[in-house]
């Protein structure tokens, strides 16, 4: 009964438009003093979460995918992949897959992503004559790969909560990553085949793909730098943000010289905006977290799943709607932030790998990306495109159930995720 109170009331504040943040935090403060603890323990739970050195790595990442975003890196990135693939039958829509896949492993950031591939591929494949709400989809479902391929602030949090390796944890999201790729890919191209869209006709002659890739090389270099460094033990995820970030303007400034003042001041204003707002919402979360934690609801919710629930596939069904109920209120970060506590307890009990569960739960905000009402990648490609939230929601529905098909095959063979940071 304690539960559903806590839960109805956490809901109530939310569809007052209380803020996220707020919301949680308030929450828990309500329910620390009503239990009798020392209110002490909100500020002191703030404290000790923004004094984590892994949450260093979430404004750097922040500021370095915003820079790329306005020196303008996504119209080199997409030129290049499309002179190699855009003659292919539904070419474009394969171009803008890959271009969201690389600026996934530089940016870490879902938003950026789907704002920076979006705003030079959704103009060019209407032109070429794709259905507008298949662009919608491909473009919002295209950006979710920004917090699943490495790096991705998601992850972040996730291994600051449960104290795994994040390392471990960007290793983990290769697999499902380029599963997901893969699966865009095809239906894109069985997409194109079905409705008669072309490629690009005359294939790109090598020059003309010499110079658009050389023209890209630096952002490429940019991710394999940032992948490499993370892999080979050579910097820890934070290190690899802070070098990512300066990497980021050298290239835009001294290689491309394609950032200006301007710009670079829209960036940081942009990433600091992103940055409190985030970091708000881990405080609040923290002192929600450590007063359910005292009340033992994740410990109760854990038994009475181990007793409701006998078989480690109807315990995935089951958080699968959970999440996906969640998604329908939340944003992506807070529901890693809220459920990873309740679930992760049960998900143990059940023999699930932590490293596992983590992506799994990253796949599901993924579709909570592009879910309405509160999908944020819809608002972002219904801005960029300026089209109805309507359109954009019903396009990305196919996308939707490829993940759904992803977290299958994530279940059905768990080294999917699980080979390349323990296996390799």
């Amino acid at each position: 009964m304690t539960v559903v109170i806590i839960l109805a009331s956490l809901f109530s504040l939310l569809l007052a438009r209380v803020p996220v943040a707020f919301a949680l935090g308030g929450m828990g403060l309500a329910l620390l003093v009503l239990g009798g603890f020392s209110p002490l323990m909100a500020p002191q739970a703030i404290l000790s979460t923004l004094d984590g050195f892994i949450l260093l790595a979430v404004p750097l990442f922040l500021l370095m995918a915003n820079v790329l975003l306005k020196g303008g890196v996504g119209d080199d990135l997409f030129a290049a992949v499309n002179s190699w693939v855009g003659h292919w039958p539904g070419g474009l829509a394969v171009a803008t897959i890959l271009s969201c896949a690389i600026f996934a492993a530089i940016s870490g950031s879902s938003v950026a992503t789907a704002a920076t591939i979006g705003t030079v591929a959704i103009p060019a494949m209407i032109a070429r004559g794709y259905d507008k709400r298949f662009v919608y989809g491909l473009l919002a479902a295209g950006g979710t790969l920004g917090i699943l391929i490495p790096p991705s602030i998601p992850m972040i949090v996730y291994g600051f909560i449960t104290e795994e390796s994040v390392g471990a944890l960007f290793l983990a999201g290769v697999g499902p990553g380029m599963a997901l790729v893969v699966l865009f890919i095809g239906y894109s191209m069985v997409h194109a085949r079905i409705t008669m869209v072309q490629g690009a006709g005359t294939p790109a002659t090598m020059s003309e793909r010499r110079t658009a890739t050389a023209r890209a090389f630096p952002s490429m270099a940019l991710a394999m730098l940032i992948i490499g460094g993370i892999y080979s033990g050579a910097f820890t995820p934070t290190e690899a943000a802070a070098i990512g970030f300066s990497a980021a303007l050298f290239v835009t400034v001294v290689v491309l010289r394609s950032l200006s003042w301007a710009g670079f001041r829209e960036a940081v204003f942009d990433s600091m905006i992103t940055t409190v707002a985030i970091l708000l919402i881990v405080a609040g979360a923290k002192i929600f977290g450590k007063a359910i934690t005292l009340y033992r609801i994740p410990q109760d919710i854990s038994t009475m799943i181990a007793q409701a629930i006998d078989t480690p596939l109807v315990f995935i069904l089951v958080v699968s709607v959970v999440l996906l109920l969640m998604g329908l209120v939340f944003e992506a970060l807070s529901m890693v932030l809220i459920m990873t506590p309740v679930l992760l307890p049960s998900a143990l009990a059940m023999g699930f790998d932590p490293i596992w569960f983590g992506i799994f739960m990253v796949v599901m905000v993924e579709c909570a990306l592009i879910t309405p009402p509160v999908g944020l990648n819809l608002y972002v490609i219904q801005a960029v495109a300026r089209a109805s939230l309507g359109d954009v929601a019903r396009g990305v529905l196919p996308f939707l159930l490829l993940m759904f098909l992803c977290v299958a095959l994530l279940y059905a063979w768990p080294d999917l995720a699980l080979y390349l940071p323990f296996k390799l």
